[in-house]
């Protein structure tokens, strides 16, 4: 059997004070199921690694394994590197993250992977460049604009708690990185 590379994005860790990861802890983990190459990015809960096992398996074991490491929930989502190659070239080149331009691929969990859920998102459309892909919603808006565009009333939105959201630098990184 062939291993495949897959990412895994965990939602809410290291945000705060509150709900630590570490990300030695989360390789230890990872490498304690049986996956290998296992690498971490940054510290917003970012797993690169192989694993001979299908993706419902793999989300199974390390559901189970955090559940037993940590005092508290931590959704996550498990994609392939097909997957995340798939949402990063859907990115206009041009869209950066730089001092005039902000741009974020929200990775959807299974519930809410629907261009409908953009619509239902409380932002100002006339200010924001919103779209929608197999499995993320990702955005451009110049910065000038963000407090028009309501970009920041997403995180007080119910459908907040069904996506984990990466920087357009993250997501193409994490989508070309070479295991």
């Amino acid at each position: 059997m062939l291993f495949t590379k897959h990412i895994a994005l965990l939602r809410g860790i290291n945000a705060g004070k509150e709900r630590r990861v570490d990300m030695k802890k989360l390789k230890t983990i990872f490498d304690s199921i049986g996956c290998v190459n296992v690498s971490t990015y940054i510290n917003s809960g970012n797993v690169i690694f192989k694993s001979k096992d299908n993706q419902k398996d793999i989300l199974k074991k390390i559901e189970d394994r955090l559940k037993k490491e940590f005092d508290f929930e931590i959704p996550f989502l498990i994609k392939t590197e097909k997957e995340m190659k798939k949402i990063a070239d859907a990115i206009p080149r041009e869209w950066e993250n730089n001092s005039s331009q902000r741009s974020d691929v929200a990775y959807l969990f299974p519930e809410i992977d629907t261009k409908k859920t953009i619509d239902e998102l409380p932002v100002k459309k006339e200010f924001i460049d919103i779209r929608y892909v197999k499995g993320a919603i990702y955005w451009n808006i110049n910065r000038e604009n963000y407090h028009k565009s309501h970009l920041n009333k997403i995180i007080s939105h119910k459908l907040y708690q069904f996506m984990t959201v990466r920087n357009v630098n993250t997501a193409r990184y994490l989508a070309e990185h070479k295991h």
